[in-house]
Order: structure tokens, then sequence, then C-alpha cells
């Protein structure tokens, strides 16, 4: 039995992991002004930011089409492989994964588990990385699915937009009315809940303190668990700051592996510039031995 691992490029894997842990990356489409751009192949950050800022008319974004899904699992099937798991961005955000849980009742070249993970970036990319290894550890997508569930279960996201318009331009926020006439003021914390959504679950001045309330809650939230985590760093066009979060982090949690990643084109278009957050789950790397 031979697995293969696909996701999508909202999970923002580096090239050099994707190649290391052999997991086909399907990009979403970035639209300016009418114009179509397949994130991180017709379009990379800086440029997506660039434009961001200077253009009058803002970004959208359209979801990968089932012609994209079928030419990669096509593309698989020829190379051998019998399985795929396919990890994707979270449905309550995009009716991406309903439409292809839908299409892949049909198709039948090769046996294809989809996995919503109910979440973007480093929490999509660290549930297709312990993937990745399971496949390497001779483990099946029977066996693999599973242990995605319990990843996928343990993974907790907390995130401060530095300008809440362009989540309520795109409509991806579940419950904004908290915020509204208070918008210039505040800076929001908001979180992925349990159906996938992005939600408001509290507010402060300035960024400083928003990023205090983060660690505070990681503390709160973590102080009980008795297995190993992983926590994450991000950001969207501010790496000078994801420096600092990291830094602070070792400092106050140094039992605690972090890493880094950030946040592209394609949820950027709904976030904004310099956004931060920290994600958090059981280690990945732990849960692939078993």
């Amino acid at each position: 039995m031979k697995t293969a691992i696909v996701t999508d490029s909202a999970a923002y894997l580096p090239p050099k992991l994707t190649d290391e842990y052999d997991i086909t990356v399907v990009p979403i489409t970035v639209i300016f002004d009418n114009q179509a751009y397949l994130e991180n192949i017709d379009m990379d950050s800086p440029t997506f930011f660039d434009r961001m800022r200077n253009e009058s008319v803002l970004p959208t974004t359209a979801q990968i089409t089932m012609a994209q899904m079928q030419a990669t699992y096509d593309k698989l099937a020829d190379e051998g492989y019998d399985e795929v798991i396919s990890i994707h961005l979270s449905s309550g955000i995009t009716s991406f994964f309903d439409n292809l849980s839908m299409f892949v009742q049909d198709y039948d070249r090769l046996k294809v588990f989809p996995f919503d993970s109910k979440i973007a970036s480093a929490g999509e990319g660290n549930m297709a990385l312990m993937a990745a290894q399971m496949v390497r550890n001779g483990f099946n997508a029977s066996q693999i699915m599973p242990k995605l569930a319990d990843l996928r279960d343990s993974t907790h996201a907390l995130f401060i937009v530095d300008d809440l318009k362009h989540l309520l331009r795109t409509g991806r926020i579940s419950n904004s009315s908290a915020f509204v006439g208070n918008l210039l003021r505040i800076k929001p914390i908001l979180t992925f809940n349990d159906a996938g959504q992005i939600v408001a679950i509290g507010k402060e001045r300035t960024m400083k303190k928003a990023f205090k309330k983060t660690f505070s809650d990681f503390e709160i939230e973590t102080k009980d668990t008795d297995y190993p985590i992983r926590a994450t760093t991000i950001d969207a066009n501010n790496p000078d700051a994801n420096i600092t979060w990291q830094a602070e982090f070792k400092d106050e949690f140094p039992g605690v592996p972090v890493n880094s990643s950030h946040l592209g084109p394609v949820i950027s278009v709904h976030t904004g510039e310099n956004t931060m957050g920290l994600i958090w789950a059981k280690d990945w790397r732990e849960l692939a031995k078993k």
C-alpha cells in the first residue's frame, strides 16, 4: 500500500519541508483586480503585501477547483499511489472541503481520505507533517486518520489582527458584532472554534497587551496537560515581531518546543498585514511514533 499526503497552500509549509516529507501542495487562488494568481507560484508574499497596501481595489480569494484536485490525484495515481490523505483548510471559512468530500465519492483512481483541519497555517501544516512522518513509519491511511483527529482535537490557536476591517470585508469572522463601532481602538484576539470558524474571544487596547494576554492564556490552558506540547508563533509580514514572540516564549516556557511560521497571501486577504498568532497542540513528532 502506497500512501500520499496532499495539503493546500494555506498550510504555509516551506518547500524544504514539503520536499523532505514528500507532501503535495495544491495552491489556492488570490484575485487582484479580476486577475487570478496561484499562491506562491504566480504571487509571493512580498508582492502581495505591497499590492495590498498600495492598490485601491482589495484582493479576494477563490477556492481550489475540483479540476485542480482531480489533476493532483491523477498524477499521484500515475506515480503508483494507492491512497491519499488530503488535509485542507478549515471548512468553517470555506466550502471547499464540503465540495471535495462530494467529489471524491465518485473518484475511483485511488482511495481519497479527505481531512478537515478546522484551522489554517501551522495548525494545518503540522497535521500534514505528522501524516507524512507516519507514512514513513509504515502506517497506512486508516491508521493515520484517527491520529489526525487526535492532533486536531488538541490544536488551539490565538491570533491578533492589527485591523479587523479585512475580516469584516470578507465575512470570515462569525461574531463581529461585538466590535462594531470600536474598530480603531482595539486589537481583537481571535480563535478557531470547534466548527473551524473564526471567532472573537477578547480584545486589548494595544498589540503589546494582546501579546501578554495570549501568553497568559497559553499558560492557563496548558498548565494541567499531561502530554508533550509543540507551539508555533505566526506572523503576517511581521517577522521582527515574530522573532520577539519566539524569544519571549522560549524564556517563559523553556520546556515547550516552538517553531515559526507565517500567513501568506490567501489567509492575509482576510486577516490583513501584521497579524500575529500562537498555535499549539500535542507534539506531532511524538504522536507520529505511536
